[in-house]
């Protein structure tokens, strides 16, 4: 659904990243995006939401 909408899928968090859409339970990567603070945290409700 991203890549439908004109966005790009990244296989990890890093600066480049501008959303994180997170569910239960999401460990590291959730951990290393509130790290950098700049990545926007959303869950799959603000996510459909957005499209």
């Amino acid at each position: 659904m991203v890549e439908q909408n004109g966005g790009k899928i990244l296989s990890g968090v890093s600066s480049k990243l501008s959303y994180l859409v997170v569910g239960e339970d999401a460990g590291s990567k959730l951990e290393k995006a509130k790290k950098l603070g700049t990545v926007r945290i959303i869950n799959e409700e603000e996510f459909l939401k957005m499209l």
